[in-house]
């Protein structure tokens, strides 16, 4: 069997194949003495300084260039390209046009930087393309990461003293994620809750702390600080807050008139006083009766002790008689809150006669001194009366007892009928006393008109005791001209006379 005589055009055709074959074989036994030396194992840098990544080589391995990756595998990022050179990239060469020194420079490295770098050798295939050849051992970048500067916020309302509002400092973008954070109020430590440390999509971490505070009524001029220490950082980062940005101290009000009680026709000046109020923003108007009347400020508000502030305002009002008992107001609107507002009463002190009406009033000192006077007159008059009772008691106890007693008209009998019928008579009266009553018949003067009257005693006279006296309150005078009087009765009687004489 003859061999087939050979083709001239497969003959041609085959070599430059087998010429390409053999250029990676070529290459291959080029490259057993290429090194790649990348001698920075780990690398700590703070964001924002530059980073610097080695990268060497020796020996021949052939055409293709030396490029910078981040990662290896499918999510690998080019970091460096000698073909692709941009002007604005902030990854620029060490050394220019080197075939020994890829050495790289990083600018401005953030945390979005950190990760694991490359420096790998590619070379050309037969089809030109840039083939993986080999890669360093590769270089892990730590950013440490500064927290930024801390952020202190409140409430969104202003709160009143005695309240207790929270506050929250925030930091970020800082790495590692150890970080330790105090409060202060001016000097004075502050305890609050362990600060809440969470993780970003970049790989930093970010910090939220919360302290409560109750606000004084002269916290205008405090302030809270937050402070922030981390290992980036040479001095702790202080966020602060001015506690007068969520303060509101309301005023103290307080109305004044002088003079008070005025004279009619007189001025009277009301002037309203608004102590320790904060913020300053305030607005004051006048009523009388409810009525708005123009006022005048007396000063703009004026900065006092702890940063505090107050104001006085002045209403000038006529003191006339209509308006007496009158109410003067002095209504303040403070940082947009509901009004609160003081009163005086405006009052005369010597209206006219014919002015007085139902509508005066007594001041209170004046009322007061009424009352005194009038409960000790009331202790005054019952001490009389009751004096003048124990003096009654004591007289009607002494009647009882004593021998004497009232005369009182004697019972009518047949044989002086005649007699008590003359309007001219006198009316006898007999004494009563307690003893049994002897019966001893009334003798009667002989005349119709006697002005004298018999007492009769119920016992003999005793030696020189031969009157008993009493006192006549019912007897009557007879109106018949004034006789003689008659001779006096014998010694032993029981029978008294008893003269009255005429005015």
């Amino acid at each position: 069997m003859e061999p087939h005589p050979r083709d001239p055009g497969r003959t041609a055709w085959a070599l430059p194949c087998l010429l390409l074959l053999a250029l990676p074989g070529v290459d291959a036994q080029a490259g057993q003495d290429f090194a790649l030396q990348q001698p920075q194992a780990k690398v700590t840098v703070t964001a924002g300084d530059n980073l610097t990544l080695i990268c060497t080589t020796s020996g021949a391995a052939g055409p293709g260039p030396v490029m910078w990756l981040k990662g290896l595998g499918s999510g690998n990022k080019t970091v460096y390209d000698p073909n692709n050179r941009d002007p604005s990239s902030r990854v620029t060469e060490a050394v220019r046009e080197s075939n020994t020194n890829f050495t790289i420079h990083i600018r401005n490295v953030q945390p979005e930087d950190m990760g694991t770098y490359y420096c790998v050798k590619f070379v050309k295939n037969a089809f030109g393309a840039d083939e993986f050849f080999r890669h360093g051992s590769g270089t892990e970048v730590t950013v440490q990461a500064k927290p930024s500067t801390p952020l202190v916020s409140g409430p969104e309302q202003r709160a009143r003293p005695n309240d207790s509002v929270p506050f929250t400092c925030t930091t970020g973008g800082f790495f590692p994620d150890k970080i330790d954070v105090k409060w202060f109020k001016n000097s004075n430590p502050m305890t609050a809750k362990p600060p809440q440390v969470t993780q970003t999509r970049m790989k930093t971490y970010n910090m939220s702390s919360t302290v409560q505070v109750t606000l004084q009524k002269d916290d205008a001029r405090s302030q809270i600080t937050c402070e922030v220490s981390h290992p980036t950082l040479q001095a702790p980062l202080q966020g602060r807050f001015e506690l007068r940005r969520v303060l509101r101290v309301p005023p103290s009000i307080e109305v004044r008139a002088e003079p008070n009680p005025a004279e009619v026709n007189k001025t009277v000046a009301f002037t309203c006083l608004l102590k320790e109020f904060y913020p300053d923003k305030v607005s004051i108007s006048w009523l009388e009766n409810g009525i708005e009347i123009k006022g005048q400020n007396l000063s703009r508000p004026l900065e006092v002790s702890r940063g505090l502030f107050e104001l006085r305002s002045r209403v000038e009002v006529q003191a006339t008689e209509e308006k007496n008992g009158s109410t003067i107001t002095c209504r303040v609107v403070h940082d947009g809150q509901a009004p609160a507002n003081d009163s005086a009463v405006l009052w005369i002190s010597n209206p006219t006669l014919g002015g007085l009406s139902n509508e005066f009033q007594i001041n209170k000192d004046d009322m007061l001194i009424y009352i005194v006077v009038g409960v000790v007159c009331t202790v005054l008059a019952l001490l009389v009366a009751a004096i003048l009772y124990l003096i009654r008691t004591k007289q009607i106890k002494a009647g009882k007892s004593s021998p004497s007693a009232r005369l009182h008209e004697p019972e009518k009998s047949s044989e002086a009928t005649t007699q008590e019928s003359d309007p001219n008579n006198l009316t006898y009266a007999d004494l009563n006393f307690d003893k049994e009553r002897k019966s001893i018949q009334r003798m009667v003067e002989m005349s119709q008109q006697s002005e004298y009257a018999c007492i009769q005693s119920n016992q003999a006279p005793n030696g020189d005791d031969n009157l008993t006296y009493a006192d006549l309150d019912m007897v009557h005078l007879s109106k018949a001209p004034k006789r003689p009087a008659p001779r006096p009765e014998e010694a032993g009687s029981e029978y008294a006379s008893v003269q009255i004489t005429r005015k």
